[in-house]
């Protein structure tokens, strides 16, 4: 991998503003599994002492100006833009998606920093009128805030998490994943250039299991937010109660995409395109199940199976790819498994066949799907796109709400009246009609049922790095 800036690919942990370099975790491409560069496996007592760290920078950050603080954060910005093409090496690197997209996943990450920059300049409390004194609603930082991001994302799930807490006059510690920790860094090196101060962003790389329970147990991180499976999010809580932490948990989901009769079918094909097959299908608001109207079934799948044929799969940095690899072994097993379930199970492959290496999945349209198969209630994470026949609005409703997960669902229609009808009653915290992406900065993400707690984006996203004071004043 060459950088035009060699210093943002740093294999070090960030404490207190001081870099600590261990070779003690190997980090590999998955497209190659050549070893890109090793990070240190932090400990509880560093990670402890990357929280008081961060709780000492606390004191003065938190009285830094709104306008200061916007200031710094687009900075930080600015500098992401710059090294729009590094970063985005660097994140295909460790993760495996396409250069485009990877650069893409840049973009997309420093806008949660733009918005929220903006938005910590609108950071108000209010004046409550009641008889006889005055009463005013403060909003303050809420503390210490625990960011623990996974690995399909490794750009912007830090920056959509980060970004509002400093925003809101919070300071952070940083677990990235152990799979993809190149781009957390590499955030960090851009924030100490920006001027953001030391202390402020810490990150301590590594396994889960020492770093989560010192981030958990410890009473002086007041925030923990989250993304991930649902057990490993429910895990967390639990670890979580006894200090009672404010929790952000963006969990698993199992995304229902209906089509119906009435649809613009060419548009459907690309959301569903878009939806279901970006980063190869590893996102959790990917499209898990496409149902499709009796009406339109042939006809859809027919569409849908030439655009994934024309597919093209290989190494992230190969200029023609647009799918890349799997990020291990493991993603890889679950794919096939729920493949080959589905087909012992009556569903039939209709789009071509590839030999491929093992480090990618086939992308692959299944059609005849039904509701026990395990893709139809377990997410596949994979770029397998399972065609589910429906007849009625009633029967679609019923299989999109059929699932305890609640993030993402889509649908197409050209009914209005179905349009609100239908979107109301789905329950799901994100819902996307005539379009196949449901996530900007400007809008709240987040999930209902085990799909999670709170909202990252928008004004509620740095709703979650503040609390709010009741300030009584007699005597006026």
């Amino acid at each position: 991998m060459t950088l035009q800036d060699p210093g943002l690919l740093r294999m070090e942990a960030l404490i207190g503003g001081s870099w600590i370099a261990r070779p003690d975790l190997a980090v590999y491409n998955p497209a190659t599994a050549e070893v890109i560069g090793s990070v240190p496996d932090c400990t509880g007592a560093e990670t402890d002492a990357a929280i008081t760290a961060a709780q000492d920078a606390m004191s003065t950050w938190k009285q830094v100006d709104h306008a200061t603080r916007a200031d710094l954060l687009m900075g930080w910005h600015d500098l992401m833009l710059a090294h729009k093409g590094d970063l985005g090496r660097i994140l295909s690197a460790e993760q495996g998606k396409p250069l485009a997209e990877a650069e893409g996943e840049i973009a997309y990450g420093a806008s949660f920093v733009r918005w929220f920059a903006e938005e910590s300049r609108r950071i108000n409390g209010k004046i409550i009128p009641v008889p006889g004194k005055k009463l005013m609603a403060l909003r303050e930082p809420v503390g210490v805030a625990a960011i623990i991001t996974p690995w399909n994302f490794p750009n912007a799930m830090i920056t959509r998490k980060v970004a509002p807490a400093l925003a809101a006059g919070c300071t952070v510690v940083i677990k990235p994943s152990e799979l993809t920790p190149f781009s957390a860094i590499a955030l960090g090196v851009l924030a100490e250039r920006a001027g953001i101060p030391a202390g402020v962003i810490n990150i301590v790389t590594g396994l889960p299991t020492e770093i989560g329970k010192a981030l958990t147990q410890s009473p002086t991180v007041r925030k923990l937010s989250f993304t991930g499976s649902t057990r490993v999010g429910a895990m967390l809580a639990g670890q979580c109660a006894p200090t009672l932490k404010r929790l952000s948990l963006e969990l698993g989901g199992n995304a229902p995409f209906v089509v119906f009769d009435d649809a613009d079918l060419d548009a459907a094909v690309d959301g569903a395109m878009l939806s279901k097959f970006r980063n190869g299908g590893q996102t959790c608001v990917c499209a898990n199940r496409i149902l499709v109207q009796a009406g339109v079934y042939e006809r859809f799948i027919d569409k849908l199976t030439a655009r994934v044929d024309a597919l093209s799969v290989g190494p992230g940095d190969a200029g023609h790819s647009d799918i890349g690899p799997m990020i291990n072994a493991a993603a890889r097993a679950k794919i096939n498994a729920h493949v080959d379930d589905a087909i012992a199970k009556g569903a039939r492959q209709v789009s071509r066949k590839r030999d491929l290496a093992a480090q990618y999945a086939d992308p692959v349209v299944l059609r005849d799907a039904s509701l026990d198969m395990r893709l139809a209630s377990e997410e596949t994470f994979g770029p397998v796109a399972p065609i589910f026949r429906f007849e009625t609005e009633a029967q679609a409703l019923d299989i999109a709400n059929g699932t305890p997960f609640g993030l993402a669902a889509y649908f197409y229609t050209t009914d209005m009246a179905r349009a609100f009808r239908f979107a109301e009653a789905l329950e799901f915290g994100l819902v996307g009609l005539n379009t196949g992406a449901v996530s900007n900065a400007e809008a709240p993400f987040g999930g209902v049922k085990f799909s999670g707690l709170g909202r990252e984006g928008a004004q509620e996203g740095i709703d979650e790095y503040l609390s709010t004071k009741a300030f009584h004043i007699g005597g006026i």
